[in-house]
């Protein structure tokens, strides 16, 4: 059956009568629904929709009337990819398989275009989705992806007090996460009437700090240099945007109208970006930060033991494309990753948008892991990130 959404969503209804004619009992027509659930969440990433054939409604960003944030034009689907990742994150198998950043919480509310039929999945599953991670989180207080999800989800449902409190406390737990800081920023900016001035634009400013190539943050920094006044400031950071972005990427997509009305009343030239590609190639291909041994592990771990610090890309192959050989006794270290510690010409760190960054000790100097080695990792970063923090704090099993 095609992965349609349509038709993923008539197996969850198959999958109900099977448990209602006993056909399943609950704990498998659980598993069997979380699995479905993912699956549509996928489908959406690689753009399915509801009718096949059915063309994907393009996002433009235009500036409003009153010059606070942009309205996105925002297709549906991505409201319940932004709800339904609180299926997703509890499937997933670590850090890696983290979801994209997800479009801006001032853009989710936004109403299908004209001629398109709303998607299928109504307000209240939405809802009920959310509750029911909210209720999981109970139990999980220290799962900052399960917080942020939770804090996304509140945000697609307009409740922005509630994902505040959410993104807070996935803050608390997750501290240098560009991405995450980012949303919290748009947050703050929805519970204050659409304004990023003071401590959303403060937040914003932190983001870029951690990760000067982080798209989310890019698209606010613009925003609120538009809502000032300050047009070559919006051009810069859009641009900017352009430059670093895939063109497929919503974000850089959904930016171009508004980087075409900052431009004219700027002044600025069309081929400005020509100075934007290149200071992005200029800005640092590198990640750097530190890895330290967590006590309670040092008794099984002997000095001479190899330690690999790894990068590898967020998204796409999982193949290291940076890679540090070290030994326990110069732990704790500092390390930076970059194009020179390539393990080929055609993978380099450079060519990544993000990268996720590990640190395993190798009781036996190979490579791959195996059992009783020593490992820990980092979330999602930014190219040019340099305050990542890892401990090697868990046992390969």
């Amino acid at each position: 059956m095609p992965n349609t959404l349509a038709s993923l969503r008539q197996q969850l209804i198959q999958l109900q009568a099977l448990r209602e004619q006993g056909t399943l009992s609950d704990s498998a027509h659980a598993a069997a629904r979380d699995a479905l659930e993912r699956r549509i969440v996928d489908a959406v990433l690689h753009g399915a929709v509801d009718e096949p054939g059915a063309a994907r409604p393009s996002g433009a960003a235009v500036p409003r009337s009153t010059g606070a944030l942009l309205l996105w034009a925002t297709p549906v689907a991505v409201v319940v990819l932004i709800a339904g990742a609180a299926y997703w994150w509890k499937t997933s198998s670590g850090p890696g398989s983290a979801a994209p950043a997800p479009v801006t919480a001032s853009g989710v509310a936004a109403s299908s275009p004209p001629g398109k039929a709303p998607h299928n999945t109504s307000a209240n599953e939405i809802a009920a989705m959310t509750e029911r991670l909210a209720l999981k989180m109970k139990d999980r207080p220290e799962d900052a992806e399960g917080w942020a999800m939770l804090a996304r989800s509140y945000a697609v449902l307009g409740r922005h007090g509630d994902a505040l409190a959410a993104y807070q406390r996935a803050l608390a737990l997750r501290t240098d996460d560009a991405t995450l800081i980012a949303d919290y920023a748009d947050a703050l900016a929805m519970q204050a009437n659409g304004s990023l001035e003071g401590e959303p634009v403060k937040q914003v400013q932190r983001a870029l700090k951690l990760d000067p190539r982080n798209l989310k943050a890019l698209s606010l920094a613009g925003t609120a240099a538009f809502d000032r006044k300050d047009y070559a400031a919006a051009v810069k950071h859009w641009e900017q945007m352009s430059a670093i972005g895939p063109s497929t990427d919503v974000l850089v997509m959904q930016v171009q109208a508004g980087l075409s009305e900052a431009r004219r009343l700027a002044g600025a030239p069309a081929s400005a970006l020509a100075a934007a590609v290149s200071a992005a190639t200029a800005a640092p291909a590198s990640v750097s930060g530190t890895v330290s041994l967590a006590p309670s592990l040092a008794k099984l771990a002997d000095p001479q033991d190899t330690v690999f610090i790894f990068a590898r890309a967020a998204q796409g192959q999982r193949a290291p494309l940076a890679v540090l050989r070290k030994q326990v006794k110069d732990l704790p270290l500092k390390f930076t990753l970059d194009d020179s510690l390539a393990m080929s010409p055609e993978s380099r760190i450079s060519s990544a948008a993000q990268v996720i960054v590990s640190a395993r000790v190798s009781k036996s100097g190979n490579a791959l892991p195996q059992t009783g080695d020593l490992s820990g990792q980092a979330p999602p970063v930014g190219l040019g990130n340099t305050a990542i923090a890892i401990e090697i704090g868990e046992r390969v099993k």
